[in-house]
C-alpha cells in the first residue's frame, strides 16, 4: 500500500515539471507579449491573453461581444489568424 501511494505521489509531482519542459518560449527577437496585446487593443480587441506557441503568439481576445482565437506574428504584431470561437 505504501509503495502504491509513493508511486502516485512521484508521478503527480513530475507531471507539472514535464509539461513545463515542453512549453514554448518566446524567441529572443520577439516583441514583448505586452506590446502584441497593445497592438491587438489598437485593432479593437480586448481582454487579450497570449502565450508563445509554435513560433507565434497564440491566444484569445474579445471583440464586438465575441471571443476570437488569435495568432499574432511575433515580429510585426500582425494578426495571422482571427477566428470566432463557437
Amino acid at each position: 500500500m505504501k509503495t502504491t501511494k509513493l508511486r502516485v505521489l512521484l508521478a503527480t509531482a513530475t507531471v507539472p515539471a514535464a509539461l513545463t519542459a515542453f512549453a514554448d518560449t518566446p524567441g529572443a527577437d520577439w516583441m514583448p507579449k505586452e506590446q502584441a496585446i497593445q497592438k491587438l487593443s489598437q485593432q479593437g480587441y480586448a481582454n487579450a491573453y497570449l502565450k508563445a506557441d509554435d513560433g507565434h503568439w497564440e491566444g484569445e481576445a474579445t471583440k464586438g461581444g465575441r471571443i476570437y482565437e488569435l495568432h499574432v506574428d511575433p515580429h510585426s504584431g500582425a494578426i495571422t489568424k482571427s477566428e470566432p470561437k463557437h
